[in-house]
């Protein structure tokens, strides 16, 4: 009799059990349903909420805050967290070195500087995207190239890029009828309207010894073929293309119609003389548009166009600027981090950082959107877009400050007549070697 009461009782159990069993599973059938409507490819498929911390400077124009509430009303599994960084960009890569050289996950994703990701790669700091950028379908040829590049290291894919900036030719339009094409151009014109419409200068540019410098010395290495490092990390500025461009860049820095101490030229010190009318063409960056119409402080607004920088041997080269993004490798939710990195660098979160933050996509397409440029109109010009095409990566390397400090040395020794523009070339190939092979 007892047996049989405790068979009941035993019965009993296990039939109360397979019932929980199935109500469990259908409330867990039912939530994963609900949290992956979104999305197709959302990845917590246990319906559980993932927290992402995204670590980026300061945003003053509130471009993330909209883009972060998109991504989770369409992703309602992944919550993300903003964390500020330091506004001042070599801290905030201390910052990052220090965290990620602990093995830190305390961040997911975050944002890097376009000379970063070979130095990150390297270090072991970010998680390579080919994996995911294959699975997903994304087509890298659908970016421009410049950023990509620059996020390439050892054959892998990073970062992705998420917008752009780069240098460009900005002139006086009451002054200048045609931008010039060459730098042979640029020189005859600005030598000639030096000194009329009240100007002091012909051209500005930015020639202290700082990246800004790089920059420039890019631009003119490569318009004529050359290259400090090449695409498979072998240094190859001692070539004939590159010393040409080098020799340009010493010749325009040395003209008299470029300000007699342009060797202490940064951008602010270019764009404040531009805008104060002193100058009939300037190289430097988007921001220069906006700051040339500002009415508070220019005195040359609507007067103002955009050009490709003038063309060598081998055409227009512009130096990439902007940033990416990347996923620390060390993230406790690689792929959730994937698929909100996918979303803020893709159409849509770029769109939404074209029209409220004013940055450049980095998805050519982009520009035919017609509410980005009735927020950008300076976008839709010919001439912004040309230059953008001509983007260029500065050289690739793991350790990029000290190629920079190399390159910063000597091509102001060139410009300064210490070396010619033949030993500036044998002295930053014999060190940026010696550099590259510790």
């Amino acid at each position: 009799m007892r047996i049989v009461k405790n068979s009941k009782l035993l019965f009993i159990v296990l039939a109360l059990i397979l019932v929980l069993s199935a109500c469990s599973s259908s409330n867990n059938s039912s939530s994963n349903t609900s949290n992956n409507s979104g999305d197709e490819n959302a990845s917590s498929g246990d319906g559980e909420k993932v927290t992402l911390v995204y670590a980026r400077g300061k945003d003053a124009t509130g471009a993330t805050d909209v883009m972060v509430e998109e991504f989770e009303k369409q992703n309602p599994n992944i919550e993300i967290e903003f964390r500020e960084m330091p506004t001042d960009t070599g801290a905030q890569h201390d910052a990052y070195v220090t965290m990620l050289n602990a093995e830190s996950s305390e961040i997911d994703v975050f944002d890097i500087d376009v000379i970063w990701p070979a130095e990150f790669a390297q270090a072991g700091y970010v998680l390579p995207l080919d994996r995911f950028i294959e699975k997903d379908g994304i087509n890298m040829d659908d970016y421009n190239q410049g950023p990509v590049t620059a996020a390439t290291f050892n054959g892998k894919q990073w970062a992705m890029p998420k917008f752009i900036d780069t240098g460009m030719l900005f002139y006086r339009s009451d002054m200048v009828s045609e931008a010039p094409k060459t730098w042979d151009d640029l020189m005859t014109q600005a030598s000639e309207l030096k000194g009329q419409e009240g100007t002091k200068f012909g051209y500005l540019m930015q020639a202290k010894q700082y990246e800004g410098l790089v920059c420039n010395a890019v631009e003119f290495v490569a318009s004529y073929g050359g290259a400090f490092i090449d695409e498979n990390g072998e240094v190859v500025i001692n070539s004939p293309e590159a010393i040409k461009g080098i020799s340009k860049l010493v010749e325009v820095a040395n003209s008299d119609f470029v300000p007699g101490n342009v060797n202490t030229f940064t951008e602010v010190e270019s764009h404040t003389a531009f805008i104060e009318g002193q100058s009939p063409f300037i190289r430097n960056w988007p921001y220069q548009y906006a700051l040339a119409n500002d009415e508070e402080q220019s005195k040359i607004v609507g007067n103002v166009e955009v050009a490709p920088l003038p063309e060598g041997d081998a055409g227009s080269a512009a130096a990439l600027g902007g940033w990416m993004a990347a996923i620390n490798k060390f993230s406790e939710h690689p792929q959730e981090s994937w698929e909100f990195l996918k979303f803020m660098t893709g159409k849509e979160g770029q769109k939404i950082d074209a029209i409220e933050g004013s940055h450049a996509p980095t998805l050519p397409a982009l520009f035919e959107d017609e509410e980005i440029i009735e927020a950008n109109p300076f976008f839709g010009e010919e001439g912004f877009q040309t230059a953008l095409e001509a983007a260029v990566s500065r050289p690739v390397a793991p350790n990029y400050p000290e190629i920079s400090e190399i390159i910063q040395i000597h091509v102001s020794k060139a410009i300064a007549g210490e070396e010619t523009p033949e030993e500036a070339a044998a002295a930053m190939e014999k060190e940026m070697n010696e550099k590259l092979e510790k």
